[in-house]
């Protein structure tokens, strides 16, 4: 039982996952749709790992693939059609679920199912790699400075090229209303309410945008108001045809074209301090974060239930990918 899955292993970020958790020396199985057994198999002999195919139309039949495993990285977006299905499968079969979504329903579903899971004794843990990693630890170590956090504003800044993949997901699943959080209820908010966050070269306009960290970091941190932003780099958002892009950026794409984020704190006396994180390339880091928050599931570090990278592995958990820093301001 000592075994993960990648579920999506196909894909150009559960392929990079994948590689990062066979350097860990994981017991892995490779894991997609009929329509993946090339690519699987060749990728299964360069990393020593075994292949399973399944499809997710049929309950029983993704109960049977996950027999024998004891954690599941679903890395298969859009996460609409695959998160659900993988985590009921997962509960049923008591097998712990992990993925890298920036979908909010996601979360939604996550939470929906935290009763059942609970049960079964699996920890449902959305978001072990991506912005809900790299926010969430922002946002805690921010909150940490403060006595009585009251308020969150942070903002991711994108840069460098979309995946296939993303972008898929992207134009499958947009969010057609902006929201916040406000008293602890996502509120419905205008998207022409930009303001300027600094990621380290200056004030840039960033707009308010629904992301699942609204979910994620009031679960972590308690804090009932929250608000997300993003300032997106010249040239990340495909033009033309999705199915016409590359799979993802090249390794020296990805190198040239580091993320960052920024945060601000209010707390109840009106104090204000901020936090900046910096950081590899999202892809890079969700790859790697994701097979890292494998690995530290594998060996234990398990909580049933919903939860959040930050709540579950610390707010320093983002500080232990690459070079990632928060640098208080």
């Amino acid at each position: 039982m000592n075994t993960l899955m990648i579920y999506g292993a196909a894909g150009y970020t559960g392929g990079m996952a994948a590689e990062h958790a066979a350097s860990a020396g994981l017991n892995l199985v490779l894991a997609g749709r009929e329509k993946d057994r090339t690519t699987l198999a060749s990728m299964a002999v360069s990393l020593s790992a075994s292949i399973r195919l399944f499809s997710l139309d049929n309950p029983d039949a993704v109960a049977t693939g996950l027999d024998g495993i004891r954690v599941l990285l679903n890395a298969a977006g859009p996460f609409a059609n695959t998160a659900e299905p993988l985590m009921s499968a997962a509960i049923r079969a008591g097998t712990h679920y992990l993925d890298f979504s920036a979908e909010l329903d996601t979360y939604r579903e996550a939470l929906a199912l935290d009763a059942r899971a609970r049960a079964a004794g699996v920890m449902l843990l959305p978001g072990s790699g991506g912005s809900v990693a790299m926010l969430g630890s922002l946002a805690g170590h921010a909150v940490a400075r403060v006595r009585d956090p009251r308020k969150i504003s942070i903002a991711l800044h994108v840069a460098g090229a979309m995946s296939r993949g993303s972008a898929t997901s992207a134009s499958q699943t947009i969010v057609t209303e902006t929201l916040h959080l406000v008293d602890g209820e996502l509120v419905t908010r205008s998207p022409d309410e930009l303001r300027d966050f600094d990621f380290g070269s200056g004030p840039q306009s960033s707009f308010p945008v629904t992301l699942p960290d609204l979910v994620t970091i009031h679960h972590a941190t308690g804090v009932s108001d929250i608000e997300t932003f993003v300032h997106v780099s010249a040239g990340a958002f495909p033009t033309g045809d999705v199915k016409d892009l590359p799979a993802g950026p090249s390794f020296e794409e990805r190198e040239a074209s580091r993320y960052h984020a920024d945060v601000e704190i209010t707390d109840a006396d009106g104090t204000v301090v901020r936090s900046r994180l910096d950081t590899v390339n999202g892809y890079t880091f969700t790859a790697m974060a994701a097979a890292e928050a494998a690995q530290r599931v594998l060996a234990g570090e398990v909580r049933c239930g919903f939860q959040t990278p930050a709540g579950l592995f610390g707010n320093d958990f983002a500080e232990t990918i690459a070079d990632t820093r928060i640098i208080d301001l």
